[in-house]
């Protein structure tokens, strides 16, 4: 049985239409502020704002579908041989839609709420929607289950140890420039098997001896990273 974690970043979910949050016109922080949006500072002074903008980030993603990398990687979770568990960068539910069930989110997920007192304590959201007024069970007004700026990534953690065991590591539709995320490829074992599948030139010699570059988009890179995996 070979042990297969796949890391991937916004550059999968934005084939599917998802805007990533920095990158080119359409970056999400374009037109908004950091401070403004995805602190725990905001959600003090401008707690209506902080929800209408995860309000309205459901919304699109509720109007996208799964790609072909999403469906690759969750039929990939059925072959026989291969334990694959997957850490993902994104809050969308592209993953899960696609069908895949061991899916770790680093930075939260936007189809649930959190307490505001207890980062762990979430609650499913029913819809696009969250009710400013709406409180958790243990009495703190609910907030969006995202890892905001400045904020420790309680599942770090278990993304490093899951790593850390991997014979192959498949890196997704991230840059490796986000941290503490991007430093779990820094923890794998020296023997693993590293594909990383991105269309731009990136250097990765910092990475080691054992990685593969596929330059192509996730939904093309994604299938033919998994085939070469089958193989191995």
């Amino acid at each position: 049985m070979k042990n297969v974690v796949i890391f991937s970043g916004s550059g999968v979910s934005a084939e599917s239409g998802i805007p990533t949050f920095r990158s080119g016109v359409d970056g999400l922080w374009n037109n908004h502020r950091i401070e403004d949006i995805c602190t725990h500072e905001a959600m003090e002074w401008n707690r209506k704002g902080v929800i209408e903008f995860y309000n309205d980030l459901r919304r699109q993603m509720f109007s996208k579908k799964p790609n072909a990398a999403h469906l690759a990687i969750a039929a990939f979770e059925n072959t026989p041989g291969f334990n694959v568990r997957i850490v993902t960068q994104n809050v969308d539910d592209l993953h899960e839609r696609a069908g895949s069930r061991n899916v770790v989110h680093l930075h939260g997920e936007l189809r649930k709420l959190r307490s505001s007192i207890d980062e762990l304590a979430t609650v499913d959201l029913d819809g696009w929607e969250q009710d400013p007024d709406a409180r958790h069970p243990d009495g703190s007004l609910l907030r969006p289950y995202i890892v905001f700026f400045g904020e420790g990534v309680p599942y770090y953690g278990l993304a490093a140890e899951l790593v850390s065991e991997a014979d192959v590591l498949l890196v997704v539709g991230t840059s490796l420039q986000v941290y503490p995320a991007a430093g779990l490829v820094q923890v794998a074992k020296p023997d693993a098997k590293i594909f990383v599948v991105d269309p731009s030139d990136l250097n990765l010699s910092y990475i080691g001896g054992n990685v593969t570059h596929i330059k192509k988009p996730a939904s093309v890179g994604v299938p033919e990273a998994i085939e070469l995996i089958k193989a191995l």
